[in-house]
């Protein structure tokens, strides 16, 4: 139990403990569910090749798990109904906070212009 399917199983599993546990959003996380379908499916041909069922069972029970997650987190209707009110929230969130820092930024220069003060240079 060294080959290529092995170690395929071995790095992609890694690669997506690292993009679910690192929480960089839903869709990372749902791209990292189906890393996992992938590495869940090598391991269960990887053991019924080499005569390990415990192996074969768990990423068995291990796949039914992740294909769960990708429902979650990519394709459930409640969950898109979510993600789309939470995107709008972010978006207007970060129209909010444009706008306040221009107007920041402007007030700051106008101050400065009525006490004659130079510029901070970073």
């Amino acid at each position: 139990m060294n080959g290529p399917l092995e170690w395929y199983a071995a790095i992609s599993g890694i690669i997506a403990a690292f993009m679910i546990a690192g929480d960089f959003g839903r869709r990372v996380t749902g791209l990292g569910f189906l890393i996992f379908v992938t590495a869940s499916i090598a391991w269960i041909m990887a053991g019924l090749a080499a005569g390990t069922m415990p192996l074969a069972v768990q990423n068995g029970i291990l796949l039914l798990i992740n294909v769960y997650g990708v429902w979650q987190y990519w394709l459930s209707p409640k969950n898109k109904k979510k993600i789309a009110v939470a995107n709008a929230a972010i978006e207007q969130m970060e129209e909010r906070e444009d706008r306040h820092e221009r107007a920041g930024a402007g007030d700051s220069d106008r101050s400065r212009e009525r006490d004659g003060s130079e510029p901070r240079r970073a």
